[in-house]
């Protein structure tokens, strides 16, 4: 009896120990003897990083390390702050073919009330995926309508969507009209049913009137309601519109606008747009053909989330590495550029996008980051994101060479300070695979097909 007891406490201690292995764990850690690009203050040779709950306590050559902290030897390895990507739909899909498991758009052309965050899934299969890539923020926005929602930047670990939420950045989403082709958005334009005018030119009046009504409203709308609340008393509270209300803060500056916008006459119609509206806080996304309009964009100082890097040119004219070259162009032009996938899952990909932009113009240095500070500063979280310097987040990964290189086998991983495990779908799926073992007593027999 008594060895019955000790072989089942000996079992349950081994379970416990792998079950612990398999969690993520925040703790004291340091980094050693490792290469550390800190993309803020150049690059350390053979230097150590302290982590200590969520947080960066030390960086440098010459680092005291705290007692009782979990070596990691660095040894001929490279530490890298986490990337980020700018534009996905990363948590909010997961079969594109299941429309149960799609949760990017609302029912409506306008509903810029709903907001990402309250439908990322934090168990996508998916975002384990994409942070063994050694991406471990994100930002995810809805898609579908002209005002479809609010964007969220999440970091890719947590066990609720609200753990996940990152700096607490909420960026209004605006899908701006098409003006080239009249191709726009959510059944705005007027065109394809029932007979209506199916002229590109009649379909982006519409569309630009819609949003132009729109806008208007919403201004009202923050009119009187900030008139009620700097005096409320004999007055009648306005009628809350929650459409409306969601807008506010883009027209007060205290909320970014996101605005999609990829062809050049777009892009333009874009600048025009937002000057009038004298909208003070926005970024542009896609913008795929930013360079050939890149001096009005930076003229107009917008920064640009730019992607995916890994597509094919716009038009059948122009040359094969456009999409490569395009936010390199940008940048040369002085627009403050960061680089976003569009993906859902290959969102993974984003290093491999990088490293196209950095061959194709942009440059390794500011490929980087372009996948790190920049978009942590367009974002207004670059206190705590986006570079490795103490009292930084401890979302970093280890790597045994240039993360953009297709050869680079990312090893460690901390999102907020969790050492996460480095695995996915796709390392199960290889371990189960390339040691096959069935379990059987004997082979299955093979017989022969019917003829």
């Amino acid at each position: 009896m008594n060895l019955i007891i000790t072989l089942v406490i000996a079992f349950l201690s081994v379970f416990q120990v792998q079950d612990q292995e398999q969690k993520a764990r925040q703790g004291t850690y340091a980094i050693t003897n490792a290469r550390i690009e800190t993309v803020s203050d150049g690059t350390i040779e053979n230097g150590t990083i302290v982590i200590e709950g969520d947080r960066i306590i030390a960086v440098g050559k010459n680092v005291t390390i705290p007692a009782g902290a979990e070596i990691i030897d660095g040894t001929g390895l490279h530490v890298y702050p986490g990337m980020i990507d700018s534009g996905t739909s990363l948590g909010l899909t997961e079969i594109g073919s299941v429309a149960e498991t799609n949760d990017t758009n609302e029912i409506g052309d306008v509903t810029p009330h709903m907001d990402a965050l309250t439908a990322i899934n934090p168990n996508a299969t998916a975002i384990p995926v994409t942070r063994v890539s050694g991406v471990t923020t994100v930002i995810s926005e809805p898609s579908g309508g002209l005002l479809p929602g609010t964007a969220a930047l999440i970091n890719l670990f947590g066990y609720t969507a609200e753990q996940m939420q990152a700096g607490n950045v909420k960026m209004l989403v605006l899908q701006f009209p098409v003006k080239s082709t009249g191709r726009g958005f959510g059944g705005f334009g007027g065109g394809g049913r029932g007979g209506a005018n199916n002229d590109p030119e009649e379909q982006y009046k519409k569309a630009m009137e819609k949003l132009n009504e729109i806008w208007d409203r919403a201004e009202l709308y923050h009119k009187i309601t900030s008139a009620y609340e700097a005096n409320p008393q004999g007055k009648q509270r306005p009628v809350y519109a929650p459409e409306m209300d969601a807008i506010r803060p883009v027209i007060s500056g205290e909320r970014t606008l996101m605005l999609k916008v990829d062809e050049e006459a777009a892009i333009l119609a874009a600048l025009e747009w937002v000057k009038a509206r004298k909208i003070s806080n926005v970024v542009f996304s896609g913008v795929s053909e930013g360079w050939r309009v890149a001096d009005k964009i930076a003229e107009a100082g917008i920064s640009c989330l730019v992607g995916p890097m890994l597509a094919t040119p716009t038009r059948s004219s122009d040359r094969y590495d456009r999409a490569y070259a395009n936010i390199g162009l940008m940048a040369d032009a002085g627009v403050k550029v960061a680089i976003r996938t569009g993906e859902s899952e290959n969102v993974r990909n984003l290093p491999f996008n990088a490293g196209f932009a950095a061959a194709y113009g942009l440059g390794k240095e500011a490929a980087l980051r372009a996948v790190t500070l920049a978009p942590a500063e367009m974002f207004g979280i670059d206190k705590d994101f986006g570079s490795l310097s103490v009292g930084k987040k401890a979302n970093l990964f280890i790597s045994d060479g240039d993360p953009f290189e297709t050869s680079t086998n990312i090893l460690a991983l901390f999102i907020d300070g969790f050492n996460v495990p480095m695995d996915s779908r796709h390392t199960d799926l290889y371990k189960e695979f390339l040691n096959r073992d069935e379990g059987r007593l004997k082979p299955v027999e093979v017989r022969p097909a019917d003829h």
